[in-house]
């Protein structure tokens, strides 16, 4: 069986210095106290509420770590130093909850910008988004219970659908993929629906537009085999970004509050299973499906390896990609492309401000991450160690 070796430390950190990697080490001790996040995570909300300055401290630290910066331009110094390193960046103008037409206009031309700066930077293999950042949530929560829109909400949703068709035709006439971020349970019907609709219209010959699934819901690894029928059928291809998912204390709670089943397996058991089967059926249908696996998981890379050695599938096979999040795992992402895998960093940017719900998203969910900061502060001490050790070699 193929391997690659994660314990890498030299090429993990290899974009770091010394005092970058000190800094990566205070901020995952920081963020392994689960009592101290929770205590930023207000005090962050409770600073912008009232006007408070401060946007400085965020941005030298934890917006330091996970995002490319806050415009196209900074970005593009972090995707030319992952490029270095064979790396591709997944661009995401990360702005989300916005109520008003001018901000969702506004967040549809940046959109745009990213299409035609993809186009012309092969560091840039895909783009990513979320649908509600060019439409209101409260809407997709309306369709995805099949109530009737007010003639209102018909016209705001007709709008929406222009400024997504705009979107993803950009994207075709580009020849530039771009994955549909999954959200919460609430509101991903409406979002499959026309995500599927722009699949259908847009990925005859390329799979232009690509769903995200969130594997922690148990209904998903269904939805990946209706989708593929579909594929098959109708004779489109399709793209699917595989993740375990983001929201599954909030699912619980919502399932709770509204006296539902909750989406969401209960064991995380069950979601590794269910997440490494929808990588076997991605890969067994290689031939319709381009597949994505957003994984910090070594165990279901390791499995993905093993996949596509079993299947003939090489290495550099344009139609499978993994991905990390920017600022997580590198252990992962350096390796996997020092071994000649496709693989990318999922790289937000945006106003710091307009950011923060991710950032407080990426410091709870690390949280809750059994191992997940433990792991990233020993492989940072190790290599601290490795430095330490060849700097007294000299």
């Amino acid at each position: 069986m193929e391997s690659v070796d994660f314990s890498n430390t030299q090429k993990a950190f290899s974009l770091k210095n010394n005092k970058q990697l000190k800094f990566s080490y205070w901020l995952f001790k920081l963020m392994g106290n689960p009592g101290m996040v929770k205590f930023f995570s207000k005090m962050t909300l409770w600073s912008i509420k009232i006007g408070l300055p401060i946007r400085p401290l965020i941005k030298s630290t934890i917006f330091k770590q996970f995002c490319g910066g806050e415009s196209l331009g900074e970005s593009e110094k972090v995707i030319a130093s992952l490029n270095k390193v064979h790396v591709g960046a997944i661009l995401d103008y990360s702005i989300e909850g916005k109520e008003r037409d001018e901000d969702f206009e506004s967040t549809k031309n940046e959109l745009l910008r990213v299409v035609q700066l993809a186009a012309s930077n092969p560091a840039v293999p895909y783009t990513s988004m979320k649908i509600t950042g060019i439409v209101r949530s409260d809407l997709l929560a309306k369709l995805g219970t099949k109530t009737v829109l007010l003639a209102q909400e018909q016209k705001e949703w007709e709008l929406f659908r222009k400024r997504f068709e705009e979107i993803c035709l950009r994207c075709c006439q580009c020849g530039v993929s771009i994955y549909i971020d999954a959200e919460e349970s609430w509101l991903q019907g409406a979002i499959d629906n026309v995500t599927e609709e722009m699949m259908k219209k847009y990925n005859e010959k390329k799979a232009i537009v690509q769903t995200t699934l969130q594997m922690y819901r148990w209904d998903r690894l269904t939805y990946l085999k209706k989708l593929i029928d579909r594929a098959r059928h109708e004779h489109i291809l399709i793209g699917v970004k595989l993740v375990r998912g983001a929201y599954w204390e909030k699912e619980n709670k919502y399932a709770d509050a509204n006296n539902v089943l909750s989406p969401v397996h209960q064991l995380k058991k069950d979601t590794d299973a269910d997440f490494d089967n929808a990588v076997d059926l991605s890969l067994a249908n290689i031939d319709c499906v381009t597949l994505c696996a957003g994984t910090h998981n070594e165990a279901s890379t390791m499995h993905l390896i093993h996949q596509m050695k079993e299947l003939g599938i090489a290495n550099g096979d344009k139609r499978v990609y993994c991905s990390q999040l920017f600022g997580m795992s590198d252990h992962i992402t350096y390796n996997l492309a020092e071994a000649g895998y496709n693989v990318t960093k999922y790289l937000p940017y945006g106003p710091v401000q307009s950011v923060i719900p991710y950032l407080i998203r990426r410091a709870e969910e690390n949280t809750s991450i059994g191992g997940q900061m433990s792991r990233e502060l020993k492989l940072i001490n190790v290599e601290k160690e490795r430095r330490h050790e060849q700097l007294l070699l000299r």
